[in-house]
């Protein structure tokens, strides 16, 4: 059968409960019977005594069965639920009032008897001489004359069949279908209350079972799972615990999942736009050789010169993007880990400053440092930090127009080195800033991103524990601002 949980859950429960009304029933018929039998046997434990007393069933010839049989159908008179015998020596029975062939015994156990006038603990069951295998409570003494040992007993059932038919009789009656139809309904009562307590119980798992069952097989949740308002640490309910460790790994799942496809989306798109940036570089190029192998004969050696200037120029241009892509990819792959050194980043700025100085005087563009006093030192790697300079300045010329101004300021602060590149061209705009240090890529045929070079800086500054901020200001012009600890802080 395809059942969940719960259902098993219930029809364990219903199957034990019934058990354990049943089980009850019985022992509490058990044990009423069992008590009956002890207040009788108890009551009437000196009856077949005081028969023995107060009768002669005997003389010296031993025992009278026309006196038995006179005595005997007087107490069954007075009393039919008790049955009297006279046994012997040997527990043969000697005489009694039953109605022909209703004794269905010639002899009973003694054993009982001895018990029973020994005093031994109630209730205690003999013989039943109308059954061939009933057992039942009874009353037992011996029959003596003058001190002499004894000759025989008195045995009277004391729930003879009398008291067996009239037992029968209420068992059939109103009062019995009562107590049973009682007992029926407490268990019914409480199979619904163990019902509703089980549904109560198992109501996080079953939510927990149909967030697991809306979970997409591909890993990302069609729902946002449901999280307990207590967290799991903490909590004792196991299902509780279960059920916030799996909506934190749902949204755990979820979010990595999202992640990856948005990284397959920028990855199907920068594929897109490096074809496209390849393409008109090398297209330029391949023209270019084309012309001078084609035409060597009639050029001239100025057109010649212009053309493999050009041809030359395109060439760099892709050398330096395939530069920019190889080094991106060893970033983000973790291949490569910073070198932390002590250097100085006032002499680092003016390295960079002579690197640019010609072609910042070729655009007629001032390169300017602010450079307090007592600078300290910073731990970091001069050949990322160099190359992160490098690239803010670059992007900084290029976009930066004639008779403009590039500001590098550096300023300490709080154990750390702020590095500040500004520039005086015509900023980035609002629509762009967002996506600005992420992967480039095309929307709709517009260019979005800060492109490799500003990606570039990112990574190298998250393997520092920094980041590149994009300043806001007021009028044109781009600030990035960046931090580096110094070495004392590192150190300390």
């Amino acid at each position: 059968m395809n059942l969940t949980l719960t259902q098993r859950l219930l029809i364990v429960f219903s199957l034990l409960l019934l058990a354990c009304c049943g089980a009850s029933a019985w022992l509490q018929i058990r044990s009423s019977d069992l008590h009956e039998k002890e207040v009788v046997q108890g009551l009437s434990r000196d009856l077949a005594g005081h028969i023995a007393r107060s009768t002669s069933l005997m003389d010296a010839n031993g025992l009278r069965p026309d006196a038995v049989r006179q005595l005997f159908g007087q107490l069954m008179a007075v009393n039919p639920s008790v049955e009297v015998y006279l046994l012997d020596n040997e527990g043969r029975i000697k005489g009694d009032d039953a109605p022909a062939g209703r004794v269905k015994r010639e002899q009973v156990d003694l054993a009982p008897i001895h018990q029973f006038i020994a005093g031994g603990t109630l209730p205690i069951l003999g013989d039943d001489p109308r059954s061939m295998d009933g057992r039942k409570v009874f009353s037992a003494a011996p029959l003596q004359m003058d001190g002499q040992a004894p000759s025989g007993y008195i045995y009277v059932v004391l729930l003879g069949e009398a008291h067996d038919q009239l037992a029968a009789r209420v068992a059939a009656s109103s009062v019995l279908r009562t107590t049973l139809w009682s007992m029926a309904l407490v268990a019914l009562l409480g199979l619904v209350a163990g019902l509703v307590a089980f549904g109560l119980i198992t109501r996080p798992l079953r939510r927990l079972t149909e967030a697991m069952r809306r979970f997409d097989a591909d890993g990302e949740p069609d729902t946002q799972p449901h999280v307990p308002r207590s967290s799991a640490a903490g909590q004792r309910d196991e299902i509780a615990v279960l059920e916030a460790t799996f909506a934190q790994m749902a949204n755990r799942i979820g979010d990595q999942w999202r992640a990856l496809r948005r990284q397959d989306q920028q990855r199907r798109e920068l594929i897109a736009n490096i074809s496209h940036d390849l393409r008109t570089p090398l297209t330029s190029l391949h023209g270019y050789l084309e012309t001078l192998s084609l035409k060597a004969d009639s050029l001239s050696e100025v057109e010649r010169k212009r053309y493999l200037g050009i041809a030359l120029a395109q060439s760099v241009k892709v050398g330096r993007l395939a530069q920019a892509l190889f080094e991106l990819a060893r970033l983000e792959h973790g291949n490569v880990q910073p070198a932390l050194e002590d250097f100085s980043l006032v002499d680092l700025v003016q390295d960079v400053f002579q690197k640019f100085e010609l072609p910042a005087e070729a655009r007629h563009i001032q390169l300017r440092a602010g450079i307090p006093p007592r600078l300290p030192t910073v731990c970091a790697d001069l050949g990322m930090i160099e190359r992160v300079l490098t690239n803010l300045l670059d992007n900084a010329i290029r976009h930066t127009p004639a008779e403009g101004a590039i500001d590098v300021d550096l300023a300490y602060r709080d154990g750390k080195v702020q590095v500040t590149v500004s520039d005086t061209g015509p900023g980035i705009p609002a629509e762009l800033r967002e996506g600005l240090f992420e992967r480039p890529f095309s929307s709709g045929g517009a260019h979005r991103g800060g492109g490799f070079g500003l990606l570039i800086v990112q990574r190298m500054l998250q393997l520092h524990h920094s980041r590149i901020r994009l300043v806001e200001h007021n009028g044109a012009g781009t600030t990035f601002s960046f931090e580096l600890p110094t070495t004392s802080a590192v150190h300390a």
